[in-house]
């Protein structure tokens, strides 16, 4: 059996880990050797799993040609994150793969991001860092600011990091309501917030935080429809996924004034084209998918995905298993022998 796998694009060109710590000395501590994969790609490729037990992964994506002739698939790719939309989830369940996700580790580190954000958009601290820079301070009673403090807020995504970002405003009095068809009354009553539909939601906040799961059902959520709704003195946040905004609705909303101000972390296609209207608005804050990134962050993700991994060899099943019907599958049971 070959060491476990961790992807290559962890380390840079000097070798070091570009994260940090990341929590691998959980495998020597288990005793489970492991290795870096040798090429940084953009799928992996049947040899970077093939003999492998598991897979530690970033970036890279995986796709049906990722199992096409291994003999021997890994029972678990462990991604270092909570976005898996790069991941063909049927094709791993087919290869008796389990796919897990680091939600414990991503929660506070993102809800503080988006808070971040929020306080970002609401103060205009984009063009108030350029006021600086380009000797423009004339023009700063120009940017006033909106406060926190007794607005409404919207979540669109009141799972676990939602849930957070909640506990995390209660201190600003806000009334906090949420969208999400999945979630039971009793966590929403639980966290103070209110269940709405996204067209209440849409009309009823001063600020919306993005904090779904892309999936096929909240691509382009917030759409031309949703942007006609909402108050012209609203602030969007997005720290999710960008192809759930709208991007041409969310840049024609912003440019006739039908929303005040946005703060970006993600968008449609990344890098955000060159040619972008965003890159030039006053109104918009950006940052290139990276705002969360910290060592808390590093570590979190980084101890939740080796968990995974340690559990699933020990033969139990992992905690943020994605597919989970692939623990009934004949070909997991089969190589693993699961507790829980």
């Amino acid at each position: 059996m070959r060491p476990v796998g961790i992807s290559r694009d962890f380390l840079n060109a000097e070798g070091d880990n570009v994260w940090g710590d990341i929590g691998l000395s959980g495998f020597d501590e288990a005793g489970i050797a492991w290795e870096y994969l040798p090429d940084d790609v953009a799928v992996l490729r049947p040899e970077d799993v093939d003999g492998r037990p598991a897979v530690l992964f970033a970036a890279p994506a995986v796709d049906a040609t990722t199992f096409a002739g291994v003999s021997s698939p890994p029972l678990v790719l462990a991604r270092f994150g909570v976005g898996y939309d790069a991941v063909d989830l049927d094709a791993c369940t087919a290869a008796g793969v389990a796919v897990t996700i680091t939600p414990d580790g991503a929660r506070r580190p993102v809800a503080t991001a988006a808070i971040g954000m929020l306080l970002g958009g609401l103060l205009n601290l984009g063009i108030k860092d350029r006021l600086v820079r380009e000797d423009r301070w004339d023009e700063r009673t120009s940017w006033m600011g909106r406060g926190l403090t007794g607005t409404t807020v919207g979540v669109v995504g009141f799972g676990s990091t939602g849930t957070d970002l909640a506990r995390l405003l209660a201190p600003f009095d806000v009334e906090l309501l949420a969208y999400d068809p999945y979630c039971p009354l009793s966590r929403a009553e639980e966290f103070g917030a209110e269940l709405v539909s996204r067209d209440d939601l849409a009309s009823r906040c001063d600020a919306i935080v993005v904090m779904a799961v892309l999936t096929p059902e909240t691509h382009h959520l917030l759409d031309a429809d949703f942007f006609a709704r909402v108050k012209p003195t609203a602030t969007l946040v997005n720290v999710a996924r960008g192809p759930i905004v709208d991007e041409e609705a969310l840049i024609a909303a912003l440019q006739d004034g039908g929303l005040r101000a946005a703060a970006l972390d993600v968008f449609e296609a990344e890098p955000l084209a060159v040619d972008s209207p965003l890159r030039s608005m006053d109104n918009v804050l950006l940052s290139p998918h990276c705002v969360g990134w910290t060592d808390e962050m590093s570590l979190g993700n980084g101890r939740s995905a080796v968990r995974a991994i340690v559990q699933t060899l020990a033969g139990e099943a992992p905690t943020f298993v994605v597919n989970r019907a692939v623990l009934d599958t004949t070909s997991w049971r089969d190589r693993t022998v699961v507790t829980a």
